[in-house]
């Protein structure tokens, strides 16, 4: 029996992928759990049609994450923080801090979880580099310096 597959199932096959299965573990197991369905003709359809619009929406959101991308690479950022007379911060600069300076010095607002520091924190002043995930396709570099208030 012929099914699509609502959800990734070990062994048989991914999300939306059309399956050949022995009938009765299609009709016992899989359809009355949700994680399938016949695949009639109209189904057949109605699949080919949602995995279009997936794909030119994914699409989209790609090309967005890029542009975005090459608007942030080479973007030098400033950020201030108290620091003791030997050049140690008092506390740290973190995404939090980074996705701050983003949207008050150049106008770009990104997710604090899109931000990842090399290391777990920056805790002297100095320059460092800051990788922006912006889709799973798409990463960005920011260069930004911590200088004293």
């Amino acid at each position: 029996m012929e099914i699509i597959l609502k959800q990734d199932i070990p062994n048989v096959g991914f999300t939306n992928d059309i399956v050949k299965v022995k009938d009765g573990y299609a009709r016992n197991y899989l359809i009355p759990r949700g994680y399938a369905i016949i695949a009639t003709p109209s189904a057949k359809k109605v699949l080919a049609e949602n995995v279009r619009q997936k794909a030119h929406k994914a699409e989209k959101i790609r090309i967005d994450a890029e542009n975005i991308g090459q608007a942030l690479d080479g973007l030098q950022l400033r950020i201030a923080a108290k620091a003791s007379t030997s050049g140690r911060i008092f506390g740290s600069v973190n995404a939090i801090q980074i996705a701050e300076a983003l949207k008050e010095q150049h106008d770009i607002e990104i997710d604090r979880k899109k931000i990842f520091l090399d290391g777990e924190s920056v805790k002297d002043l100095g320059t460092y580099q800051a990788k922006i995930r912006l889709h799973k396709e798409v990463e960005s570099t920011v260069t930004f310096e911590v200088y004293a208030e």
